[in-house]
């Protein structure tokens, strides 16, 4: 699920801002409260005392699922309606991000406007100087290790913040190339190399970044099952259209309506392709992202502006041949 869904929630930030990292963050608690939605009207708060009445006091048999981050409970509420309530594991030290996530999503209101072309660039500007931060200015250097969609939180202006460093590795240093390590991360974001031998290296955030982009572009996640067979899997589905600038238009969100530069979308998708290069060597430097996203964002802002210019200069020219028709 991704949190910074292409849909404009302008949902608060619900981490604590590390005052030195401006693209990093750090945990805090989740709310006392679990939120349900329900339709035409935000979301019905429960207290948890309420939830452990509909599970019987979350009974072992009244568990339908269980995952990493804690269980699934059916439940049946005062009303008779029932539900199914997730249970995050106290005593799991990952979780808390998505588990927020997912409450934030269950409370979005059904009309939402998606994100425009320009607020999409900035959270890939945003992201990329995280990266970055990680990659370059601190000795040793960090490996996130965890990059996805869900672990960027947008404040109320969509700043864009890294989260969740539950997975991060401390670089190689000196003649090492790489970290050997348990493979761990994300299906569906994890790089190809690493998953296959656990030799983990900063290419390895390049290729999770890689993934961010084209969900940010197409506004699909990484994974969903729910597409028909042949999509359910981006970056599979999404190679067939990356090397081919003919094409590029069919990986494009429809929700944008056209409404983005045809030369920048160029850029960000030759940019895609080479972050998800199978060879991990043939991958760019965080840095080389950050230079290319920066000339993007700025050049998408200039086209943004000529576009709501024109729009003024047209609805003005509109309204001055009504007047005069009459």
């Amino acid at each position: 699920m991704s949190c910074f869904s292409c849909l404009d929630t302008r949902t608060h930030d619900m981490r604590i801002n590390i005052d030195t990292v401006p693209y990093l963050t750090d945990d805090s608690s989740v709310n006392g409260k679990v939120n349900s939605a329900k339709p035409g009207g935000g979301a019905r708060s429960f207290t948890f005392k309420e939830l452990a009445a509909a599970t019987k006091n979350f009974r072992e048999d009244n568990m339908i699922g269980k995952g990493g981050f804690g269980s699934v409970f059916k439940g049946r509420l005062y009303s008779g309606q029932v539900v199914a309530i997730k249970q995050l594991n106290p005593n799991g030290h990952q979780g808390n991000q998505e588990f927020i996530v997912e409450v934030l999503m269950l409370n979005l209101e059904p009309t939402q406007k998606p994100l425009s072309w320009n607020t999409r660039m900035k959270i890939a500007v945003g992201a990329a100087r995280g990266i970055e931060y990680l990659h370059c200015k601190i000795s040793p250097s960090v490996i996130y290790r965890d990059l996805k969609s869900s672990n960027i939180l947008l404040d109320k202006d969509f700043n864009p913040k890294l989260s969740d460093f539950g997975l991060a590795k401390v670089g190689p240093v000196g003649n090492r190339t790489h970290v050997s390590t348990r493979v761990m991360g994300t299906y569906g974001y994890c790089a190809p190399e690493y998953a296959m031998s656990g030799k983990l290296t900063i290419k390895s955030d390049i290729y999770c970044f890689g993934v961010v982009l084209l969900e940010l572009v197409t506004g699909r996640e990484a994974i969903d099952l729910n597409k028909p067979n042949g999509e359910q899997y981006l970056v599979s589905w999404a190679r067939q259209y990356l090397s081919e600038p003919k094409k590029f238009g069919h990986l494009v969100d429809p929700l944008l309506r056209g409404n983005y530069p045809k030369k920048c979308l160029n850029y960000v998708i030759a940019i895609t392709e080479m972050c998800l290069k199978e060879e991990a060597n043939q991958r760019p430097t965080i840095g080389d992202v950050v230079v290319a996203f920066e000339y993007i964002a700025a050049q998408s802002k200039s086209y943004e502006a000529r576009r709501v210019s024109r729009k003024s200069t047209d609805s003005d020219r509109s309204r001055e041949e009504t007047k005069q028709s009459f």
